[in-house]
């Protein structure tokens, strides 16, 4: 009878856990607004990374 109980109240509990959910036309979303600053960097960074690719290929190669 103890067990019949328990589940009773468990099933009444995740049945009323349950109960709300959002409809779609309830929820608006605002968009995200991204505000990328510019970036101050030196003249060679673009540079950098295509010479450090290079060099990764190249010590691969040789082996």
């Amino acid at each position: 009878m103890k067990k019949l109980a328990l589940a009773a109240v468990l099933t009444a509990a995740a049945s009323t856990a349950m109960a709300g959910s959002y409809a779609k036309d309830d929820v608006v979303m605002e968009p995200v607004v991204v505000v990328e600053e510019a970036a101050t960097s030196s003249s060679s960074a673009g540079l950098i990374i295509p010479l450090v690719l290079l060099a990764v290929i190249a010590a691969a190669a040789s082996n």
